[in-house]
């Protein structure tokens, strides 16, 4: 047993690796082992030589186990530390800077006007961006010689060849959304239908692809006094100006009669716009009293009910708030305009354009 036990710890002390070790674990103590067959042979002595044999052979291969044990700890440990000297980082070093997205804009002014408007009592409504020619044009008392159901005005969708019904369209205003949600809400009710909006026109003021943010209150007893003051509440709002004059204008819309244009005071000085002061005018959106036939059409009883809409450019505000020279600018996509313009998460704006953190 003696010459077994240097034989195997000699064994075991010069395993260079796992696979060596487990060789010899295998010739040691497996099911053919030589321990394993000297344990075996414990059933042919006589039981004074198993008093003397059993306790040897037990200690000797329990001494085995640990010999085994601690040189696989040892293995692992010499692993661990090679991989550690090949893997070796220093914790301390500062992390890799991350370039970190802006709020676009439009998404910050959505937002500003969102919050706004629900102080005032108005919630969000949404609706689809391809809407049909009826909820589009004609529920909103838009007649057929009207120039915005032209060509030249309005992006259209293909019909297939026999198909004779009226194709859809890239919505030109968000308004339908007011149809829908008086047909899904009926009256009273107080919404604004903040989206996207499409009109085939492109320069400095007008890109193909714009948003739009339209409101709308109905009950039994509102009047153009209502809409002055909650027009004039929310500019007082958004640009940071108590007390900031607005003129209304007479106009024509079809969906709404009377209807008005609104003008906001500004001033030019050394070239640079200045909202709420001054003597000039600048326009910034179109409203009125909902038409009866618009109510009618979204199944409201013009009757019993009457109320206001309005609708103004999302992108033309941020424009003039934060003095954004060209409205194409919001959709080329120049990370240095972004990051100029744009706001980080937690950015409060200012209302000279710039922010604080």
């Amino acid at each position: 047993m003696e010459e077994l036990r240097q034989k195997y710890l000699e064994a075991i002390a010069g395993a260079a690796d796992e696979a060596a070790l487990e060789a010899v674990r295998v010739q040691a103590l497996g099911k053919k082992g030589e321990i394993s067959l000297k344990m075996r042979e414990l059933g042919r002595m006589s039981p004074e030589e198993r008093k003397v044999a059993g306790p040897a052979l037990n200690a000797l291969k329990n001494e085995i186990n640990s010999a085994i044990a601690a040189r696989r700890a040892a293995l692992e440990d010499a692993a661990l530390e090679e991989r550690l000297r090949g893997e070796w980082l220093d914790v301390t070093l500062p992390g890799r800077p991350r370039p970190r997205g802006t709020v676009h804009p439009v998404s910050q002014v959505t937002e500003e006007i969102t919050a706004i408007f629900a102080d005032l009592g108005f919630k969000v409504a949404e609706g689809p961006q391809i809407e049909t020619d009826w909820y589009n044009f004609d529920a909103l008392n838009i007649p057929p010689h009207h120039p915005a159901r032209q060509e030249f005005d309005t992006f259209y969708m293909h019909r297939a060849p026999g198909d004779d019904r009226p194709p859809h369209v890239l919505r030109t205003h968000t308004s339908p959304v007011q149809i829908r949600a008086m047909e899904k809400e009926g009256a009273p009710i107080r919404v604004i239908a903040p989206g996207r909006v499409y009109r085939s026109d492109y320069d400095q003021t007008h890109t193909p692809m714009f948003h739009q943010v339209e409101g709308l209150a109905i009950d039994r007893d509102i009047s153009m006094a209502n809409l002055k003051w909650v027009l004039e509440e929310f500019f007082a709002a958004f640009f940071g100006i108590d007390g900031i004059k607005t003129r209304f204008r007479a106009s024509h819309f079809p969906f709404t009669e009377p209807s008005a244009e609104v003008d906001i005071q500004c001033s030019w000085v050394d070239g640079q716009l200045r909202i709420g002061e001054g003597e000039g005018w600048m326009e910034v959106l179109g409203s009125g009293m909902v038409h009866p036939k618009v109510l009618e059409a979204a199944g409201v009883d013009p009757s019993q009910w009457q109320g206001f809409a309005f609708g103004m450019g999302i992108d033309r505000l941020a424009m003039l708030k934060y003095g954004i020279p060209d409205l194409r600018a919001f959709f080329d996509s120049d990370l240095r305009w972004l990051r100029h313009y744009g706001f980080a998460a937690l950015d409060v704006p200012t209302l000279h354009g710039g922010v604080s953190g």
